[in-house]
């Protein structure tokens, strides 16, 4: 068996088209327009050329740049500064192809007032003085607090000029105040020097203190959009450098090069290392998400990092939508995909994904004789109309949605809710229908079962973090505390949000174990900073008008619309990483700009596709199943051997825990008992979470304690592995099923029976080499009976057997 896992060596792959002699097809300035505010503004440009590779090119120092008008702005080493109120366009010329953007220059001689919020925050931001590690301490640091990442300004203010006397901040002699002085290097500093005496972030400070340490008067413009260009990059060549630039937006409409106060970041250092001031030089090939921070919002741009002079030749791409996608980024990182899987694989792969179960033997031998070109999608289609294929996902949200009885959810109410959803995938209810229904139910837990959910977690805060984690993938846990650092959260959209389900409330039935869950039409969410009542807000959207309405349908109706930008992409996030292992965001529900999806386009084309197919799911599942990207082979080639992202090549997963039991139950012709249900129902079908047994919680059954994906685990164990060797998981079945004395009895010889064997466990049959020595030790047993039973027990264990391939 182990020689099925073994990968290929030798793989050819056809060599052409050298990289080098790739051409320039178009070339962009960044950013597309210039808007100047005041004598202080200022403006930096970056040119990118696109080759017909795929491959950007950095050629700001190479291009030609000019203006259309004078007198209007001032060019200085690619920075654009305004000279008088105007219009203009630059023009950039490179190896005869031509961009341009657009200039406005508005109060071109007018000084902009220094501004704490605007000016003082992102220095400190810049400068990391309130990060964890430094002053944004739980406790501060040296004496001196600030609030974590900025989320409270007011207070940070107050620290900074009214605490130490005239220390911190000397008006009369600035430069000896002791914000400067430690800032500088001039006084000791745990934090050590920040920045130097010719830094604009100096200016800034010794502005402000000049100035008289202003707190801004009223609310200043807020920040609304973040931009990173180049949007995206493909750099060819170790230490070939690509300058990345940020732009700011604010709510008066001004916008504002903060390149200088943003903070980059690189998710792999091991590729694409940026520095602080936004420069990427390429290290080795791979690909990262460049980020850049400023305010509360974080953007990102991905680089795609290969090898110079890489010669590739593009395989042509056929199938559907999803292989278009899937094969565009496989070509802009030069990877060849894997071959298309056997029958034998496609048949196993697919049978375990969509029923849980594995193909029966005469499944097996119809479909390697059907010669029809079309049998692997009418196999899809089979398989999806069988009962097995609603308890798997029916399972699967069941986890997701916590349903386990406890102190709160009697086994009844577990019972009923897990039913409920069981008989609205079966009836396939639009999962945004369900979901819609589930958020807005009120009643008693037993005549209106979806009313679990707000029985289950009865907190308001833990309510509203699981319904932003489930149903739109976002782990909003860190703005509880304070903005978050990795993601465009804030403690206002933590608590806002929290506000849709103030106001749930919840009275005892007629019976005692029923709960009765209701709008108290009262109730309010406050924020702890301050103690301001926060009023509903749609998460990343706006504050809809609620007017004596349930706040929960109001949410419910806003998160499962059609125009939507979460929910969909979400849910069909989730769907495929059950059929591949991982999804393009992975974690599935930890969708932040700090971890993006590993193929964007793909990923939003999942959800319009959901979306397009009124949320009925089985019809994206038939997608992604008829798919060349999912019927690809596990052996990897020479181009895809390190490739985990880009799905290149199949997965091999373990089977998990449920399912893994019922494939064993129905190899051995076995039968379990759990509660609640008949013998021989399957495990996938408990209802209860709090039901399990030994092997399921060995290999990975999720608890239910929290909506974490991960809390399904597939993840090996010393314990798995004792079990399935020593325990009664497969000796025991084996015995008590009685299938190799069932194959005897039908007159079966050794040959035959291990075949027999292979095929019912594997899905195939077994090789040459295999049957010889299998046979010999067949022949070397005490008696053919239990020669064959010890050759079942070797397959049973075998990592074949327990992984989907």
């Amino acid at each position: 068996m182990n020689s099925r896992f073994l990968p290929i060596t030798g793989l050819l792959v056809a060599w052409c088209a050298v990289a080098s002699a790739a051409e320039v097809t178009r070339i962009d300035v960044y950013p597309p327009d210039v808007q100047l505010n005041t004598q202080r503004d200022y403006q930096r440009l970056i040119v990118v050329a696109s080759r017909d590779d795929g491959v950007t090119l950095d050629i700001t120092d190479d291009a030609e740049i000019r203006l259309t008008e004078e007198g209007i702005v001032r060019l200085d080493q690619h920075t654009l500064y305004p000279v008088a109120d105007g219009s203009a366009k630059v023009v950039v010329e490179y190896q005869g192809h031509q961009a341009e953007t657009s200039i406005e220059v508005v109060d071109a001689t007018a000084e902009r007032p220094i501004s704490f919020h605007l000016d003082v925050m992102p220095v400190l931001m810049r400068a990391g003085c309130n990060a964890g590690g430094c002053h944004g301490a739980s406790r501060g640091q040296d004496g001196f607090a600030l609030s974590l990442f900025g989320f409270d300004p007011e207070t940070d203010y107050h620290n900074m000029t009214r605490q130490e006397g005239a220390r911190r901040v000397n008006l009369a002699r600035p430069e000896a105040s002791l914000l400067i002085e430690k800032s500088t290097g001039a006084a000791p500093h745990t934090g050590g020097r920040l920045f130097d005496v010719d830094s604009p972030y100096y200016r800034t400070l010794i502005r402000w203190i000049e100035a008289g340490v202003p707190m801004d008067e009223g609310t200043p413009p807020q920040v609304t959009k973040v931009e990173i260009f180049p949007p995206r990059a493909v750099i060819e060549g170790e230490n070939t450098t690509q300058q990345f630039i940020a732009r700011a937006t604010y709510s008066d409409g001004t916008n504002r090069d903060v390149t200088d106060l943003a903070v980059f970041m690189s998710s792999d250092d091991n590729s694409a290392p940026i520095d602080e001031d936004g420069l990427v030089s390429a290290a080795a090939r791979g690909e990262s998400f460049v980020m850049s921070r400023y305010d509360t919002e974080t953007v990102g741009s991905q680089v795609l990092i290969l090898p110079a002079d890489l010669e590739y030749t593009a395989p042509e791409i056929t199938g559907n939508y999803i292989d278009e996608l899937v094969g565009d980024k496989l070509r802009r990182l030069r990877i060849l995909p894997s071959e298309i899987c056997t029958d034998e694989e496609f048949l196993r792969r697919v049978t375990i994904d969509i029923t849980g179960l594995l193909p029966t033997e005469q499944e097996y031998r119809d479909f390697m004789a059907d010669d029809d070109p079309d049998k692997r999608a009418k196999l899809i289609d089979r398989l999806l109309e069988r009962k097995e294929f609603v308890e798997i996902w029916a399972m699967k949200w069941a986890e997701l949605l916590m349903v386990k009885s406890d102190n709160n959810v009697s086994y009844k109410s577990a019972f009923l809710y897990s039913s409920w959803l069981t008989d609205k995938i079966a009836n396939e209810v639009p999962i945004n229908e369900m979901v819609r229904e589930l958020l807005s139910a009120s009643g008693g837990t037993f005549d209106r079962p979806e009313t679990n959910f707000y029985q289950i977690e009865r907190d308001t805060l833990q309510t509203a973090e699981n319904v932003a984690q489930v149903f739109m993938g976002f782990q909003t846990q860190c703005a509880q505390c304070h903005n978050h650092p990795f993601d465009r959260w804030t403690m206002d959209d933590y608590y806002s949000f929290a506000a849709f389900f103030a106001q749930i409330g919840r009275k005892t039935g007629e019976d005692y174990r029923e709960t009765v869950v209701f709008n108290r039409g009262s109730g309010s969410t406050r924020h702890p900073v301050g103690n301001r009542v926060m009023q509903p807000k749609f998460l990343g959207g706006e504050t809809p008008e609620i007017n004596g309405q349930d706040r929960r349908a109001v949410l419910a109706k806003w998160l499962t619309a059609p125009d939507n930008p979460y929910f969909a992409t979400n849910i069909a996030n989730r769907i495929w990483a059950h059929f591949f292992g991982a999804g393009i965001v992975d974690p599935v529900d930890d969708i932040r700009v700090s971890n993006p999806p590993s193929n964007p386009e793909l990923f939003e084309e999942l959800g319009r596709r959901l979306v397009a197919y009124d949320y009925d799911f089985k019809q994206l599942v038939r997608d992604i199943c008829n798919s060349e990207t999912y019927q690809r082979s596990y052996v990897r080639n020479e181009t895809n051997e390190h490739d985990e992202r880009n799905f290149a090549h199949a997965a091999v997963r373990r089977i998990s825990a449920e399912q893994l039991l019922d494939c064993l139950s129905q190899v051995t012709e076995t039968e379990e008992k759990f509660r609640g249900l008949p013998l021989g129902a399957r495990a996938v079908q408990i209802a209860d979470g709090t039901t399990s047994n030994y092997f399921l919680t060995s290999f990975g059954r999720a608890p239910r304690e929290t909506v974490c994906a991960c809390e399904a685990s597939t993840d090996p164990s010393l314990s798995q592995a004792l079990h399935m060797l020593n325990g009664e998981a497969v000796h025991g079945k084996i015995q008590r099923g009685g299938v190799v004395n069932g194959l005897l009895e039908e007159g079966k010889t050794a040959e035959q029976a291990i075949e027999t064997l292979f095929i019912r466990c594997l899905t195939r049959k077994p090789t040459d080499s295999e049957m010889e020595q299998l046979t010999a030790l067949v022949e070397e047993a005490p008696s053919l009976q239990v020669g064959l039973e010890d050759v079942m027990w070797a397959i049973l264990n075998s990592r074949e057997f327990l992984f989907n391939h």
